[in-house]
């Protein structure tokens, strides 16, 4: 079995990140996707869904030094489903609201053009990712 999960957004905040108890680094950070259409009678609506987004080792401390709140960025991994659930995580807001938080394990995180230096990269590239996984999709295969 296998599922792959790519987004492309804005972070809504600055990664933090922390170390486990052996070392190994893992950085966290939220994205937020929007899609935007007209209805039936002309109107432009917009829908925002956010991402939890975990990274991992050295993908951890280059998205650390990289990343910042509204910076734009291209996510690929797998969704991390709630243990308990099976789904995303399922909370009620403060407002009495219900929420839902969907979670990736992200292993490649590609540095977008956004607030800040544009052209800030990684070693010169427009991408980091796992070492010895797959880079699976190109620009060239991206429909924007």
């Amino acid at each position: 079995m296998y599922q792959k999960i790519v987004i492309v957004g804005n972070l809504g905040r600055d990664p933090e990140m922390r170390y486990t108890p052996s070392g190994q680094a893992v950085t966290n950070f939220s994205v937020a996707t929007t899609r935007k259409w007209s209805d039936g009678n002309g109107q432009t609506r917009e829908e925002t869904i956010w991402f939890r987004v975990a990274t991992w080792g050295k993908l951890a401390e280059v998205c650390n030094q990289y990343l910042s709140k509204g910076r734009q960025v291209f996510v690929e991994g797998r969704l991390a489903a709630d243990p308990q659930t099976g789904g995303p995580r399922v909370w009620q807001a403060q407002d009495g609201s219900s929420r839902a938080s969907y979670e990736i394990t992200a292993l490649e995180v590609k540095f977008l053009g956004g607030r800040g230096d544009a052209s800030a990269s990684y070693e010169n590239g427009s991408s980091a990712s796992v070492i010895d996984e797959p880079a699976g999709i190109t620009e060239d295969e991206i429909p924007f």
